[in-house]
C-alpha cells in the first residue's frame, strides 16, 4: 500500500510567519453570538455572513456544509465573531475575525446605533462595524508555506516534490494502532493518549465545532470524516497527522 507524502516549497521565513487577511478563502460565522440569548437572535449572525460575503469573503454559518478544501484544511477558514461593546445609552459591535489557532488577526472599529428596538439597534452597529471591513478591500491571494503530511494526502498551496514509499502490510497495521488515541476528559476539553500510555496531545475546547486547540503546539486538532486530524507546526514545517480518536 502506498503512502504520499507532498512536501511543499518553503519560500521565505516571513511569508510563512505572518499571513495577510487576504490569505484566508472563507469565514465561518458562529449561530449564536454571546450577547444574545439565542440561535441567529435577531438575525445577527444572518446579517453577519450577509456582510461578509458582500465584502468579497466567502461566508458561512456553523453547521453549513463546508468545500472540500476548507474541511480539509481549517487553517483556510476564519471565524467571524462579533463582541458587544455597548455602554448604557449605545449599542456598540466589534467584528473580530480569528484563525485556526483561535488568534485574533483582525478586530474592526466598533460599530455605533442610538436606536432602542433591539433588532434595529444590533443591525445598526454591525452594519457600521462592517465599514472597518470595507477598507480591508479583502481579495483572496493563496499563501505560500510548507506542508508536511504524515498520513493521506492533501493538495499543495505551491509547487510540491511527491515521495512515495512503499510499506508492508504489517507497517500499515503498526502505524493504524499507533495512531488510535483515547480521550479523557480535563478541564476545558481532552487529554489524548496512546495505548503505551502516554499524553500525545491536550486538545482545548473552541467555539467551533469538533475544532480544538493543541495545547503547547501551534496547531489544531479537527475532525473530517470519520477521522481526526492534528496539524500543527514543527521546526518552520507545518505537519498534519491522522488519528482515529476514541471518546
Amino acid at each position: 500500500m502506498k503512502k504520499i507524502f507532498l512536501i511543499a516549497l518553503f519560500i521565505t521565513s516571513a511569508s510563512f510567519a505572518q499571513k495577510s487577511i487576504n490569505n484566508y478563502k472563507y469565514v465561518v460565522v458562529p449561530t449564536k453570538f454571546d450577547f444574545v440569548k439565542g440561535k441567529d437572535k435577531y438575525q445577527t449572525s444572518s446579517l453577519t455572513k450577509f456582510l461578509f460575503n458582500k465584502h468579497g469573503f466567502t461566508a458561512f454559518l456553523e453547521g453549513e456544509k463546508l468545500p472540500e478544501e476548507a474541511a480539509n484544511n481549517r487553517c483556510l477558514v476564519l471565524t467571524g465573531d462579533v463582541r458587544d461593546d455597548s455602554s448604557l445609552l449605545t449599542t456598540k459591535s466589534i467584528v473580530e475575525l480569528r484563525d485556526c489557532y483561535n488568534k485574533v488577526v483582525f478586530t474592526s472599529q466598533a460599530g455605533r446605533s442610538k436606536e432602542k428596538d433591539y433588532k434595529k439597534a444590533y443591525h445598526e452597529a454591525i452594519r457600521n462595524a462592517f465599514k472597518s471591513v470595507q477598507t480591508l478591500k479583502y481579495k483572496y491571494t493563496p499563501s505560500k508555506e510548507v506542508t508536511v503530511v504524515k498520513e493521506g494526502v492533501v493538495t499543495p498551496v505551491v509547487s510540491a516534490v511527491e515521495v512515495v514509499k512503499n510499506k508492508t502490510e504489517k507497517a500499515n497495521e503498526e502505524n493504524t494502532t499507533k495512531n488510535v488515541l483515547y480521550a479523557q476528559s480535563i478541564n476545558n476539553g481532552f487529554q489524548l493518549v496512546n495505548t503505551k500510555p502516554e499524553v500525545v496531545f491536550q486538545a482545548l475546547k473552541t467555539s467551533v465545532k469538533n475544532v480544538f486547540v493543541i495545547k503547547d503546539k501551534n496547531g489544531i486538532l479537527y475532525k473530517n470524516g470519520d477521522s481526526w486530524f492534528a496539524e500543527y507546526y514543527d521546526n518552520n514545517m507545518k505537519v498534519i497527522e491522522k488519528y482515529q480518536i476514541k471518546f
